[in-house]
């Protein structure tokens, strides 16, 4: 196995070759089409840079939250299963810092320029 390029360096260089060289060629419902698959390359690329390091870290709030061990699904499946019967709620020591903390990393991955989480990393 090669060390380089890493996969996310080869979907982003796609990207941006879609992006600078062949978007400025093309218009209308074609254009429209490229862009969302311009977005979708990001949005893997993000994937692969960030969520390793976002659900190690939510696995180990979980576990500690929870008291409990288990897979990141199965962990959140169980927070789900307590939430729901209101075992635990915002005021479950934790329960916010962990929920706000797993949002932020979402939108990272998801929606890193919606203006409201750029807003909250400033502050951070």
């Amino acid at each position: 196995m090669q060390d380089e390029p890493r996969p996310d360096e080869l979907i982003k260089a796609v990207a941006d070759f879609l992006r600078d060289h062949i978007a400025p060629q093309i218009s209308g419902h074609a254009a429209f089409k490229l862009r969302v698959g311009i977005n979708a390359l990001d949005l893997v690329t993000r994937q692969l840079t960030l969520a390793g390091d976002s659900d190690a870290a939510e696995l180990l709030r979980l576990k500690k939250l929870l008291d409990a061990d288990g897979s990141l699904r199965e962990l959140n499946g169980l927070l789900s299963e307590r939430i729901a019967s209101g075992a635990m709620d915002l005021s479950t020591p934790g329960l916010q810092d962990h929920l706000w903390q797993t949002t932020l990393a979402k939108l990272a991955v998801d929606q890193p320029n919606y203006a409201s989480y750029r807003r909250e990393m400033e502050q951070q």
